[in-house]
């Protein structure tokens, strides 16, 4: 049975968010103050995730990949800071079509204020350098969490991903208010892996040792089972939301990405219900 551990579920957090922040930005279409924004705060949990581990239950692993992530993550956000003049692509194009319309319904042509072309972008992959330098401060995290160390390993690295795409999907539909001529891609894919790494988590929590003991009555919760029920409803939720967000998402009105926003704000209060409950029950 796993321990349920406050920093290995910070650097988990922070693993997968910067993983899906690189889904993201290697599209180059969302705007850099996004990235910006999941740097910092990711960063400030791989900060954390250390504090907490070397403070109350030391896993050196896991702690020096906590301070590697914050690094990279610290990194990646400075290189993009010093070129910010050159914007990203997507938004690049988008301002260019927008002004050539205005030229063409005007017949004024001005220079626009926006991203300079020349300058050098920032490379996408030096988002990806965070998470894999993660990856084994989070197997380390797993191992020492109990056995079978196989389960424990898979469930804190799919917990990972299942946290970061769900969490970076609610994230990215509210950065639609910053940048309302984005286009719903980058939001439809987050939903889409959200639903794809789903099941995973589901397998890996249900696997015995799991909640299947005690949804059975193999291993009391403390609540005459109702913990194991709520469980069951966090997981169902989260799935039914996901799809709810991907209808949404089909409408043409720009209000479906705020509803869709909305959808996910409760997805995320139930994903994280889906794991960490799982794993607080399974660790008493």
């Amino acid at each position: 049975m796993i321990r349920l551990d406050a920093a290995t579920v910070l650097l988990q957090w922070a693993v997968g968010g910067l993983l899906f922040l690189w889904v993201t930005t290697r599209r180059r279409e969302v705007g850099i103050g996004y990235g910006w924004l999941l740097r910092s705060v990711y960063g400030v949990m791989a900060l954390g995730a250390f504090g907490v581990g070397a403070w109350v239950d030391p896993v050196p692993v896991r702690e020096a990949s906590a301070l590697a992530v914050a690094a990279a993550a610290a990194v990646a956000l400075t290189v993009s800071v010093v070129r910010r003049r050159a914007g990203v692509a997507g938004e690049r194009e988008r301002i260019e079509r927008r002004s050539a319309r205005v030229a063409a319904m005007t017949g004024i042509d001005r220079r626009s204020d926006g991203p300079d072309p020349d300058a050098p972008e920032f490379p996408p992959g030096l988002d990806l350098i965070a998470p894999v330098v993660g990856i084994p401060g989070l197997v380390a995290a797993g191992i020492a969490a109990g056995d079978p160390a196989l389960l424990s390993v898979v469930r804190v690295l799919v917990g990972a991903a299942f946290l970061g795409s769900i969490s970076d999907g609610m994230l990215l539909g509210h950065w639609y208010l910053v940048q309302p001529g984005l286009a719903r891609g980058p939001l439809l894919e987050m939903v889409r892996w959200t639903a794809i790494i789903w099941p995973f988590e589901v397998v890996a929590l249900l696997w015995p040792t799991g909640m299947v003991s005690v949804l059975d009555g193999s291993i009391d919760d403390g609540y005459g089972g109702t913990l194991g029920w709520f469980w069951v409803a966090c997981a169902v939720a989260t799935i039914g939301l996901v799809f709810v967000t991907r209808a949404a998402l089909r409408e043409r009105y720009y209000s479906a990405v705020m509803a869709a926003t909305g959808l996910l704000y409760l997805a995320i209060l139930t994903a994280f219900g889906t794991d960490l409950v799982a794993r607080a029950v399974l660790a008493s």
